[in-house]
């Protein structure tokens, strides 16, 4: 479990979200690119992440992906984790968080952007709770409300998602339905 402590300021912007926006390279990937000879593109996900997705969009917390890459794996991803919105060739990010606040019928504040480069700026500066991995670029972490102990693709987004849901108070009770099962197999 994460158990970080929060300001209470950093703690309200946890508590207000009602979408995250994820990067997918570097932020749901350890930002590597596998290509084979025949040009197919191969990425490495944590299953941490995908769990932690699912319990948070449990919540009601909806999910998106924005990315400036096109990946066929990256949309089998979105499907088998729930996320609900998928921008892919997102050339200009802003364009795509806009589209996407404006749809969700939500404020900017509500929502949450994780990026980790220099062309997630844009929508991380917009959002109400910009989100970054450790080694992203000083630019990004100078701006960043938060950045994550966990490096992208090794549990970042599980850490983010574990936030979010002890800063509304819905981890126990997603944590619960575990704790139970493990005692009645015992």
């Amino acid at each position: 479990m994460t158990n970080y402590t929060l300001s209470p300021e950093l703690n309200e912007r946890f508590k207000n979200i009602k979408l995250l926006v994820l990067d997918v390279d570097g932020v749901m990937t350890n930002g590597g690119l596998t290509i084979g000879d025949d040009g197919q593109e191969y990425k490495t996900f944590h299953s941490h992440d995908g769990l932690g997705m699912k319990l948070l969009k449990a919540t009601g917390v909806e999910l998106a992906i924005i990315t400036g890459r096109t990946s066929n794996v990256v949309k089998k991803r979105a499907e088998t984790t729930g996320v609900a919105h998928f921008y892919q060739g997102a050339e200009d990010k802003l364009v795509a968080f806009n589209d996407l606040v404006h749809k969700s019928n939500l404020q900017a504040y509500q929502c949450a952007f994780m990026g980790d480069d220099v062309v997630d700026l844009p929508p991380m500066l917009k959002c109400g709770l910009a989100l970054a991995v450790p080694d992203s670029p000083a630019l990004v972490l100078q701006h960043a409300h938060y950045v994550t102990k966990k490096a992208g693709g090794f549990g970042a987004v599980r850490e983010i998602c574990e936030l979010i849901m002890q800063a509304q108070g819905t981890f126990d009770a997603q944590m619960a339905k575990f704790l139970t099962q493990a005692s009645i197999a015992n």
